[in-house]
């Protein structure tokens, strides 16, 4: 991924699939997308906090360094803004990062737009990595907390990881959720297999998917795209 034009290119081929009904990225990555004329008649969503940089000290303190308000998402006729909202009970940057999501679906909400939660149950180690609890129970803590952000959730939707028990998962919210795809492990097919369960569940709308189908094992993005496209709008894949 250290090659932009790559990765452009990939994002291209992935958006001209018939079954792809949009793009998730950071400014910089939507204003070249534009400029190639990949993103008309597409859903655009803006990923609005950076600033929590993997590693660093201030990691869970995740400011709004991208589309910093809501504001800017309507000015720039974006549908929606994206919010990584990592939940450590141990480290003060959280309560910063909640109220700025807070203020963002409250203020996406004011334009009718969406406000994309994704949430993590989180906790920093002793090495000082903050790693991300997957199980079921820590997912649903993050769900119920995300859930509440804001002033309404007339236009909250959720994105989560794929995890164990998701059926049991998925009770914990009415709000209409996205299913990440997270990094490519493990063979393909269990991954689609598990895509394909997952969208079964009624809250489940979608998947939104980034270095899994844009750098798959074959290097193949189109057929990729195709067979996640497929799982999603009811193909046969």
């Amino acid at each position: 991924m250290g090659s932009r034009a790559d990765l452009i290119a990939r994002l291209m081929i992935a958006l001209q699939r018939p079954g792809v009904d949009g793009v998730l990225a950071t400014p910089d990555v939507l204003e070249d997308l534009l400029l190639l004329g990949a993103l008309e008649g597409k859903v655009v969503i803006g990923s609005m906090n950076r600033g929590g940089l993997q590693g660093s000290a201030f990691e869970l303190d995740d400011r709004f360094t991208a589309y910093r308000t809501a504001d800017e998402i309507a000015a720039r006729r974006l549908d929606g803004g994206k919010m990584l909202t990592r939940i450590d009970l141990a480290d003060p940057g959280t309560v910063a990062t909640l109220e700025s999501s807070a203020a963002a679906v409250t203020g996406l909400a004011e334009h009718k737009l969406m406000a994309m939660v994704e949430p993590f149950w989180s906790t920093r180690g002793a090495d000082g990595r903050v790693t991300n609890l997957l199980d079921p129970d820590s997912v649903i803590k993050s769900i119920q907390i995300a859930s509440g952000l804001g002033a309404t959730s007339a236009y909250t939707w959720l994105k989560l990881p794929v995890v164990d028990e998701l059926d049991r998962v998925m009770e914990a919210t009415s709000l209409p959720t996205l299913l990440l795809g997270g990094d490519p492990t493990g063979a393909p097919e269990e991954t689609y297999a598990a895509w394909g369960k997952a969208l079964e569940l009624p809250s489940v709308r979608g998947l939104v998917v980034g270095r899994a189908l844009l750098f798959p094992p074959d290097g193949d993005v189109a057929a990729a795209v195709d067979h996640a496209a497929d799982l999603v709008h009811g193909g046969t894949a």
